[in-house]
């Protein structure tokens, strides 16, 4: 019978000839269990979110008339959702019949893949809103008489049909997020979970220490 994460906990992180005071055994069972439970809970409020704001966003998108800006983050969001699910499923994988460090590293082997994940995504993530973002105001009658009413008759430099200033700066800001993507995802992802990312690290790290006295 496949052994639940509580009863890995039980088998300890040490060897069972360790030296280790019991109660220092069950503490780091305690928090073991803990940051994982806290990261599973965290993780599918986030994808179930992300779902809702898909929604809310192509909604609105319709409402105030950028349509086109609605439907392609609502597809953007829920292809980040399905992702992120195919790879939660990875971690209920994991093999349960081991002593709770051995899931615990297993546990961090498969969360740096899910970031490497995402952060290579990222790259391509965060020019497809941008340009999501121009496309739905870019096409919106409301917006260009709003330009229009700020910049009067100006006339940008065109060549062909295509105004250059424009499409430069547009490319350049598009460059520069495919170039920053993964950093700023890893800024985004410290911001959510680095408290429990810290916390794994050291955990992981006191457990080494005393494995090796």
């Amino acid at each position: 019978m496949e052994k639940s994460i509580e009863s890995i906990w039980k088998q300890g992180f040490l060897d069972k000839n360790a030296m280790v005071a019991p109660r220092l055994n069950n503490l780091y069972n305690q928090k073991s269990i803990h940051i994982i439970d806290k990261f599973k809970r965290m993780f599918k409020i986030n994808l179930n979110a992300l779902v809702v704001f898909s929604f809310f966003i192509l909604v609105i998108s319709f409402l105030v008339k950028i349509p086109v800006m609605g439907v392609m983050m609502f597809l953007l969001l829920n292809t980040l959702v399905i992702v992120n699910k195919r790879l939660l499923k990875g971690l209920n994988q994991i093999d349960k019949n081991v002593s709770s460090y051995q899931y615990l590293k297993s546990f961090d082997a498969w969360m740096q893949k899910q970031i490497a994940v995402n952060a290579k995504m990222s790259r391509y993530i965060y020019p497809y809103i941008f340009i999501a973002m121009i496309s739905g105001f870019g096409l919106s009658s409301s917006f260009r008489q709003t330009l229009h009413r700020i910049f009067g008759d100006y006339q940008p430099y065109m060549i062909s049909g295509i105004p250059v200033y424009w499409v430069s700066a547009m490319l350049a800001i598009v460059i520069l997020l495919a170039l920053l993507g993964g950093r700023i995802y890893k800024w985004d992802l410290n911001l959510v979970y680095g408290g429990i990312l810290r916390k794994l690290e050291e955990l992981i790290r006191d457990m080494e220490d005393l494995r090796a006295e």
